[in-house]
């Protein structure tokens, strides 16, 4: 699916985006509350430098959703950790997001930091910084915990303010402490409804006795607590754990895994299937293949929707859990959405690549009136000036290449730059009669028009084969132009599914001869070369030709030592490869 297909397909909700370049490298990771218009406006207006360089590079882009814009913002700081993208360099070196830290000493405090190396326990991170200090100084003056850097010689207004145990005057007992940290810990981890109640009591008494700045005070700090806090469904208070949903729709089976590693959602897998009996089983019998075939690594838990999974191996089903409520049930019900979210995206990309691939292979066949070609075999010849003439086949199935299963031919027969020889010498060496069976393809396609079809369909009727033929023609610019068949050029919609999977399949096969071609040219070139050095004979200059072939830049030099050359000899190998 192209990118303007997919920008169609985007769900107006929050969540988190990730922009790959051709290489499938994660380049940027963005958060969105609502992704349809965030990710559309990368493509469309005018940007700073950095962000055109960026979009320049963007090949492809994935998508999670997620229930809040902070739940987004803390999905995106688990990805940005984790793949390190390029285009969020100043993110990760230069912007720390605040945390609330407990502090790990005799004395404890409880601070706001964006300073990572200081030792204590700490929550976050937290999107919105002025709610974070907010809470801090709440839980400053609900719990008398030490407000003091360095402790003083006597107690401080804290202390008779009744905010401050004073450690600088007595001996304060660990148990005091950790009763006090506990709470606060409960607190920070969302359990603060009693908090809020009293917060709520104290708003209305003061509201009551007309003292609205206080009132307004206690509101805030309602707020406060109610944003720092709101669970976070992108971090689980799991260590490792992965999360499996799945839906059903229109015959299709949508699969989405989530993972989740260190208590941060580092990654997802999405899975689309045709539907093939029960859903149920075959979502269990995935989650079996996940972790047996595919040989992903199992985590300590695996969190799936309420199914049958007994014939799960002992392995998998001891680490299945099935939640009922909770933040574990809130996050298999979160997967579940991205299933279904991603689900006209999967079927909309299934679709896109069955019309590149077999719906393709099917049109040509309608188009030529000859079953299904569900094995095409295409051929093409390359030379310098009649020199080092070979051809190249590459094998395509259901539409898709077979990389396996290309060859590579020297042409022996013929002298020059004659292509159709050259045709009639390939396709009779790849048909011939051989011990063994051979493997016919329904369809070949030579490059070119008549004369190369001509000297295909002459090498056939010579070995009393009966396959059909295409040539595909090129214009003076050395393109796809038209097709050839049965002595008639037949031309396509340029912009239609079939013509894009012909124009591929030419170029491949082009690709692949040019490439062998080359390997041939340089090794010729360079078995020349070596003719010159004294003493060096057809023996040893295979084994020079090999050491090149495998060795790098780097151990060049210490794999020809080995070959035993003289000083000069492999002086004059390194100076032939450096030219």
């Amino acid at each position: 699916m192209d990118l303007k297909d997919k920008l169609k397909q985007l769900p107006k909700k929050p969540g988190c985006y990730q922009m790959f370049n051709q290489d499938r490298e994660i380049i940027y990771v963005g958060k969105a509350k609502n992704l349809f218009n965030r990710v559309r406006s990368y493509f469309v207006g005018s940007h700073d430098a950095k962000t055109t360089r960026l979009i320049a590079n963007i090949a492809d882009f994935e998508y999670i959703v997620t229930s809040t814009e902070t739940e987004a913002f803390i999905l995106e700081i688990n990805l940005i950790k984790k793949h390190k993208p390029k285009y969020n360099i100043s993110l990760t070196d230069d912007r720390q997001y605040p945390y609330i830290l407990i502090t790990d000493e005799k004395d404890p405090k409880i601070t706001y930091t964006r300073e990572m190396h200081r030792r204590g326990k700490f929550y976050g991170p937290y999107p919105n910084a002025t709610a974070a200090k907010e809470v801090v100084d709440l839980l400053n003056r609900i719990y008398p915990l030490r407000k003091c850097s360095q402790l003083p010689k006597k107690e401080c207004l804290y202390y008779h303010l009744g905010q401050c145990l004073a450690p600088c005057i007595k001996e304060v007992k660990p148990e005091q402490y950790q009763d006090i940290i506990s709470k606060i810990q409960s607190l920070l981890k969302g359990n603060v409804k009693e908090q809020q109640k009293q917060l709520e009591k104290q708003m209305n008494e003061a509201s009551e006795n007309l003292d609205f700045e206080k009132a307004i005070e206690y509101r805030q700090l309602i707020a406060d607590f109610n944003t720092i806090t709101e669970k976070q469904k992108m971090e689980l208070d799991v260590a490792d754990t992965d999360v499996f949903a799945y839906v059903v729709r229109d015959s299709y089976l949508s699969i989405q895994v989530f993972h989740i590693r260190g208590h941060k959602t580092i990654a997802r897998n999405g899975f689309l299937f045709e539907v093939m009996g029960n859903p149920e089983e075959m979502f269990v019998d995935f989650i079996a293949q996940f972790y047996l075939e595919r040989n992903f690594p199992l985590p300590k838990e695996v969190l799936i929707p309420s199914v049958d999974y007994s014939s799960l191996a002992e392995l998998i089903k001891n680490r299945i859990v099935v939640p009922k409520k909770g933040q574990k049930r809130q996050y298999v019900m979160l997967v579940k959405e991205n299933a279904m979210e991603r689900l006209d995206v999967l079927i909309a990309q299934e679709q896109k690549q069955y019309e590149k691939t077999l719906g393709a292979v099917v049109e040509l066949g309608k188009l030529l009136a000859i079953p299904l070609p569900k094995r095409i075999e295409a051929f093409d010849n390359s030379h310098n000036q009649g020199m080092q003439s070979v051809s190249a086949m590459v094998v395509y199935e259901d539409g898709l290449p077979k990389k396996q299963q290309y060859r590579k031919y020297k042409i022996k027969t013929v002298v020059g730059a004659n292509d159709y020889q050259s045709m009639y010498e390939v396709i009779s060496r790849r048909y011939r009669p051989r011990e063994g069976s051979t493997v016919f393809p329904n369809l070949i396609i030579v490059d070119g028009g008549k004369p190369q079809v001509s000297s295909a369909l002459k090498a056939l009727a010579d070995l009393k084969l009966s396959i059909p033929v295409l040539g595909l023609g090129k214009d003076d610019k050395h393109r796809t132009a038209y097709l050839f068949f049965n002595n008639q050029e037949i031309y396509l919609d340029k912009k239609s599914p079939l013509f894009f999977f012909l124009e591929n399949l030419q170029d491949e096969v082009h690709r692949y001869a040019i490439t062998f071609h080359h390997l041939l040219a340089s090794k010729t070139t360079l078995a020349s070369q070596l003719d010159d050095i004294k003493g060096i004979g057809k023996v040893r200059k295979r084994q020079i030709i090999d050491v090149i072939k495998r060795a790098n830049q780097d151990s060049i030099r210490e794999e020809l030592q080995q070959l035993k050359l003289s000083e000069e000899q492999m002086e004059a190998v390194i100076a032939i490869l450096n030219r």
